[in-house]
């Protein structure tokens, strides 16, 4: 992998002096389960009190910032060209009144709302908000993309573009496209990047509903976008092993994020891959991208020691010398959750639902396993617990309908300590566990299709399960009785930040804040995983949105990382997305300013003070 990479660098540096079908990650519905780049993002809002860190600062500065939610709307990402920020109005309760706020922020003391761009009913705006300039003879001006999250039942995918060369008076070009293979209907995605070439221009989409969830797209024309491009993970036999086919979890690896940049006469393109870390193509010809090399997690993790690593690459970007790469990890559950068979001796990997009783380091979950069916309201009522039984557990299996409406039928049923959801068949689901947003009052953990046979000893096939369509019941019948289990769980940390030489590719540094790697902030004090970084366009800086740790600072280089500066609001914050743009000061001069979306208020501009 290295020597490969190392080669193309050599022709920088000359210039400058699985295969097979695609394999749709998702289910016939979003049953809740994380699986894709848009399922990874919580609301992890703050409020009086409690739920931040404390009020602090340290050589930064608030220039300025601007309100612009209420109690029902949510802030996502930023992206700011010229005297303009562009934020997205991520989706609420009701799906309602989406779309990108465009902001003045000529006078960054003062800056002021001047249009507001929807979105289709029932379609929201998250990670992808660009503005890139476009001159081709098709034509000429400011350029808005910007991606398409369904919300609603008449919410659209794709991407949509827009002619901001006017801002007050934003005119759209094309609206919700991108791949529409299936039926016409157009995949939704998590995020967008476009780039200019001279002649021409491309965007390339993060497909939320296919294996091969790099598509890119010619804008050249931007009425009229062209599919160039499918590709993934499948494509690339040399970024695949154990930690990015999965260990354990359910998938392990999908596209969440991108930048392109051109370096030494080439188009790189840099993408988040969650457990496959980060990988290089050369898109030169973007209809024809190729593997350049990607970055392996080192086992074991080099700040918690947890083997196998987290994983969880989230989003990057290489500095203004192309010299090194940050990238971070998203990650909001600070345990790991382990599961025991006690009567067959083994171990197993195994998730946790969102909103139930977690298991933490005080908090472990015991009992005897009950099969009890798929436990959706049109099947075969879910049977009261058996007495005699010491701690029944419920395992359900997974299909049909959403897991909260499986834990509630647990519930109703009455007697069950907890409950197992094992995982389905298909070729994205059968032996791993899986994350999942869930609501109940019972403790609710995933397991693989395997484990959960292996509780009631009853044959597993796996490639069977690969080929299965989903539909076929587990062969156990309701109400047996099985295995007894245990599922504990170990503080492994929030999400953090790594620092890779971009020419080797080898990891120099790990960083995170304090709190972060300390079980007593486990709980209580919001979320505290790193979400985006953006880097100086002038020198090794770094600025990191931190979520309910708030913005971070740090300077980076062969030596590694250190935080040089911070800050944290009264009431805390709870910061999303994150650039940094070079513009001139108010004396003449260039400064940088970094601006920063807070979900729960709007736009904040900061200025680095420190040396």
């Amino acid at each position: 992998m290295q020597r490969r990479f190392l080669l193309f660098m050599g022709l920088f540096a000359i210039v400058a002096m699985l295969t097979g079908p695609a394999l749709a990650y998702h289910p016939t519905f979003d049953d809740g389960a994380v699986d894709s780049a848009r399922d990874v993002h919580g609301r992890h809002q703050h409020g009086g009190d409690e739920g931040h860190l404390p009020a602090s600062s340290e050589n930064v500065e608030l220039v300025g910032k601007l309100e612009l939610t209420d109690e029902s709307s949510t802030i996502a990402d930023v992206g700011v060209f010229g005297n303009f920020a562009y934020l997205a109005a991520l989706a609420n309760a009701a799906c309602t009144d989406r779309g990108v706020y465009v902001v003045d922020v000529a006078d960054p003391v003062s800056p002021e709302q001047v249009s507001f761009i929807p979105t289709t009913e029932g379609s929201y705006v998250g990670e992808g908000v660009q503005v890139i300039t476009v001159d081709t003879q098709a034509f000429r001006g400011d350029l808005l993309v910007h991606n398409n999250e369904i919300c609603g039942e008449e919410g659209k995918g794709g991407v949509s573009l827009w002619d901001v060369t006017d801002p007050h008076t934003p005119q759209p070009l094309a609206l919700h496209v991108g791949d529409d293979t299936d039926d016409d209907v157009v995949n939704q995605i998590h995020s967008a990047f476009a780039w200019e070439t001279g002649t021409r221009a491309f965007v390339v989409l993060v497909d939320d509903e296919e294996a091969t969830d790099v598509d890119i797209l010619e804008i050249t024309d931007p009425r009229k976008p062209v599919l160039l491009v499918e590709t993934g993970l499948e494509d690339w036999p040399d970024a695949q092993n154990e930690q990015a086919m999965g260990i354990g979890t359910f998938p392990a690896s999908f596209f969440h994020d991108v930048q392109v940049k051109r370096f030494g006469g080439h188009w790189v393109m840099l993408l988040s891959y969650w457990d496959a870390g980060w990988v290089l193509l050369n898109v030169d010809d973007p209809a024809n991208p190729t593997f350049i090399a990607d970055t392996d997690y080192l086992d074991p993790d080099p700040l918690t020691g947890f083997s196998p690593p987290e994983g969880n690459a989230h989003q990057a970007e290489f500095d203004s010398d192309f010299e090194f790469i940050i990238g971070t990890d998203e990650d909001f559950s600070p345990y790991r959750v382990m599961g025991q068979n006690t009567t067959d001796n083994t171990e197993f990997p195994a998730g946790q639902g969102s909103d139930t009783p977690p298991l933490d380091a005080d908090t472990s979950l015991s009992g005897t396993t009950v099969f009890v069916g798929r436990a959706c309201n049109d099947d075969p009522a879910v049977p009261p617990a058996p007495s005699g039984v010491t701690n029944p557990i419920a395992v359900v299996e997974r299909g049909v309908c959403f897991f909260t409406e499986k834990v509630a039928n647990v519930e109703a049923a009455g007697g069950y300590v907890g409950v197992i959801i094992m995982n389905r068949e298909g070729a994205d689901a059968c032996a791993s566990s899986f994350g999942m947003t869930v609501e109940g009052n019972l403790p609710v953990v995933s397991v693989g299709r395997d484990v959960g046979f292996a509780f009631f000893d009853a044959s597993f096939d796996e490639a069977a399960c690969l080929a299965g369509d989903g539909s076929a019941l587990a062969p156990i019948e309701i109400g047996t009785v099985g295995d007894e289990v245990r599922f504990t769980a170990a503080f492994d940390g929030w999400g953090y930040v790594h620092l890779f030489d971009a020419r080797t590719l080898e990891e120099i540094d790990a960083y995170a804040v304090e709190e972060a790697l300390d079980p007593e902030f486990a709980s209580g004090f919001g979320a505290l995983s790193v979400h985006e970084v953006a880097t100086d366009p002038t020198r090794n800086i770094g600025y990191l949105s931190y979520y309910n740790a708030g913005l971070r600072v740090i300077k980076f280089n062969e030596n590694g990382i250190r935080e040089v500066g911070h800050y944290i609001a009264e009431g805390g914050n709870n910061f999303w997305g994150v650039e940094a743009v070079r513009r001139p000061d108010a004396i003449g001069g260039m400064e940088t300013l970094i601006f920063a979306s807070d979900m729960d208020s709007g736009l904040w501009i900061f200025r680095y003070t420190g040396d």
